[in-house]
């Protein structure tokens, strides 16, 4: 053996990531396979659960192709939130599609919970808004629709849960249903007090508890592999599990209240630690950060539905080669000259939490040309962030001094350039394309005794003096009202 190392695994929408991590906190070996996303109605997205769990297995068999002569020493998991599987507890097969984060099939019933007078309820227990963006519609749902859903429920016969619950099952060969706090507090069927699934928020959703995992800590040992489950040995122990936004800002090495980071990718999270639950007034989240050595993280967070996906639709839109193209096209102007791009093409998430609210281009003249549109779509991405980021303060009552950027978007020198910008804070830039999947390694490093905790090199943005921010700011809010209003 020429080391041990960590083993862990990424799973998002657009592709699942693998890393082997050494001792000393040094990548070893890469893997990454795509992932498609089928809409098979308007607003609906859905993903193959099979497929989840054959990217999985596929990069861990790729890594051990790669470095035969590294010990695997352990498995740790981060995954896509708010993706809700439902699988049959016999066979292991899941019994539907999984359905995504971004789907908004369940916004009818969300309505009707609301119209029944139930959201402030839903908040106070589960610090979550009734929004199709959670699970525990999604599961309701499924039962539903699925033949004798719900008699199979009742008989015992199914489990459900989140992306990380579902692998984990996979890896252990069924021996194992449980998912870790910062998974299940985006569930709505968690209480943040109890840190327990609720039973109230069970019967409001229609949700047997009997279905849900078992709630651990996120550095909890939870379980080992099972023979054949993968190319790995049986036995290697799961030693952490986080959801992806959470393990990116885990790698950044924050643990004290204030920290914050955005992650941009096809849509985008803004999470920063809280002392204790945060109750917000401003369109947040109040969600658990993660759980390790015996102590409770907390958070708020602000999700984006559409961030990355808006520069995609944006370079398609336009007729453009890649999004590339697109910001290379955005950079021959200096300016948008009033021009907005609101990318609500799914709705509006935080602050706004407006499911009606539609994808608008305004404030073009005939002296418009696409370049201002282009530039726009990049504003829009950073306007969106700092909606969330000026709700965050307004919640904790102080500025934040900085931001830490991850993400595919993160990647975009533009897109940088413009947060600062508008946000008028620096933008510090990690120079680390895995967050989530180095966040999630790192805990499963530090669950076996290791530190590994070498910072990455970083690329800061700091803001530039413009009289234009105010500006700019009110016309997005005004967009903002017309894009809801188009509705």
């Amino acid at each position: 053996m020429t080391g041990q190392a960590v083993l862990a695994v990424d799973q998002g929408t657009s592709n699942t990531k693998a890393v082997l991590v050494g001792r000393d906190g040094a990548i070893l070996a890469r893997a990454s396979r795509p992932m498609a996303v089928a809409h098979p109605r308007p607003g609906w997205a859905e993903q193959s659960a099979a497929a989840l769990w054959e990217s999985v297995a596929g990069v861990i068999g790729d890594l051990v192709a790669a470095a035969p002569e590294v010990e695997v020493a352990a498995v740790g998991i981060s995954n896509q939130r708010e993706t809700a599987v439902l699988w049959d507890a016999a066979t292991g097969e899941p019994v539907a599609p999984a359905i995504l984060w971004q789907c908004r099939r369940t916004a009818p019933r969300c309505e009707e919970l609301r119209a029944a007078g139930y959201a402030a309820a839903v908040v106070e227990r589960s610090g979550l808004g009734l929004d199709p963006l959670f699970p525990a519609a999604k599961i309701a749902w499924l039962l539903d629709t699925i033949p004798e859903g719900r008699a199979r429920a009742d008989r015992g016969e199914l489990r459900a849960g989140t992306v990380d619950s579902w692998l984990l099952w996979k890896l252990t060969g069924g021996a194992v249903h449980a998912t870790d706090l910062s998974n299940a507090s985006r569930t709505q069927l968690l209480n943040l007090e109890s840190l327990a699934w609720d039973a109230e928020l069970a019967r409001i959703f229609g949700v047997p508890l009997a279905l849900m995992p078992e709630v651990r800590a996120s550095d909890s040992r939870f379980g080992t592999l099972a023979d054949g489950a993968t190319a790995l040995p049986a036995g290697v122990p799961i030693c952490a599990m986080m959801g992806d936004s959470h393990a990116a800002l885990y790698a950044h090495g924050a643990r004290s209240p204030g920290e914050a980071k955005v992650t941009c990718g096809t849509g985008s999270s803004l999470m920063v630690l809280t002392q204790q639950r945060a109750h917000s007034a401003h369109g947040l989240s109040s969600t658990i950060a993660w759980a390790e050595g015996g102590h409770v993280f907390h958070a708020l967070e602000g999700n984006i539905t559409t961030s990355g996906a808006a520069a995609a639709f944006a370079t398609q839109l336009l007729g453009l080669a890649d999004e590339a193209a697109l910001t290379a096209l955005a950079e021959t102007v200096g300016t948008s000259d009033g021009v907005c791009f609101v990318p609500a093409l799914a709705g509006l998430g935080a602050p706004h939490w407006n499911s009606d609210a539609r994808g608008m281009i305004s404030g073009m003249s005939l002296g418009t040309r696409p370049a201002h549109v282009a530039r726009a779509a990049l504003e829009g991405i950073a306007h969106q962030i700092a909606d969330v980021f000026e709700a965050a303060e307004a919640d904790l009552g102080h500025a934040l001094p900085t931001i830490v950027a991850d993400g595919g978007a993160a990647k975009n020198v533009v897109l940088m350039h413009l947060l600062a910008d508008l946000l008028g804070r620096a933008v510090v830039r990690p120079e680390n394309e895995e967050a989530s999947v180095k966040g999630v390694a790192r805990m499963a490093a530090k669950a076996l005794g290791w530190e590994n905790q070498t910072a990455a090199p970083a690329t800061t943005f700091q803001p530039r003096a413009s009289d234009e921010r105010e500006a700019m700011r009110a016309e997005w809010k005004a967009a903002i009202a017309r894009a809801s209003f188009a509705g």
